[in-house]
């Protein structure tokens, strides 16, 4: 189990804030989609093949935006609520040790685009999104049944969408040879 590493957390002062807490995800996600090139990663996106049941492009920005905001929310109530001096040196651990896992998910999450999108790179990409869909079940479950049971259910919406993404993410890659590098085939033309 991953203790308390202040190093590998965001400052208290994001957590104790609910604004803060909320719109940190919600800016840093948006400067990461931006960054990528919107218009490149919608027409690539079409490009490669697709498993069934792939959402269309515009479904993901509204979804992350809300997934962003109740992810924030969950932090701000765990750490806020488990770190009372009220409560038991175990809910306070618990609490910490959940913002150190709540930070270095939310580092994974900004990294998947920028590896799939940006770098074509979708087995990195894949091994990160099964990284955070692992460290982000835990999480919820270590806040909702250590911290407080409305913070593991925020995060359980997160959880199924990393599930799907989880899935997308394979099937992109499997179904394109985990290859999704621009190639010229044997007549020279563009592969995508």
């Amino acid at each position: 189990m991953t203790t308390f590493l202040s190093h590998l957390t965001l400052p208290e002062a994001v957590f104790n804030s609910a604004p803060a807490s909320i719109l940190l995800p919600i800016a840093l996600g948006s400067v990461v989609g931006w960054t990528t090139r919107p218009k490149d990663t919608k027409r690539t996106y079409f490009t490669w093949k697709q498993p069934p049941l792939r959402p269309p492009p515009w479904l993901f920005g509204p979804v992350w935006t809300v997934l962003y905001g109740m992810m924030g929310y969950a932090a701000y109530r765990a750490v806020t609520l488990g770190t009372s001096p009220l409560n038991s040196p175990a809910t306070i651990a618990a609490a910490n040790h959940g913002a150190t896992l709540y930070t270095i998910q939310l580092g994974l999450n900004m990294a998947w685009m920028p590896l799939f999108f940006g770098l074509r790179r979708p087995i990195e990409a894949t091994v990160d999104v099964v990284a955070m869909l692992g460290t982000n079940a835990y999480l919820a479950w270590l806040w909702g049944t250590q911290v407080d049971a409305t913070a593991g259910w925020l995060l359980v919406p997160y959880v199924a969408w990393l599930s799907f993404a989880t899935y997308l993410s394979a099937g992109v890659g499997y179904l394109n040879d985990w290859d999704l590098s621009d190639k010229p085939d044997v007549g020279g033309a563009k592969k995508l």
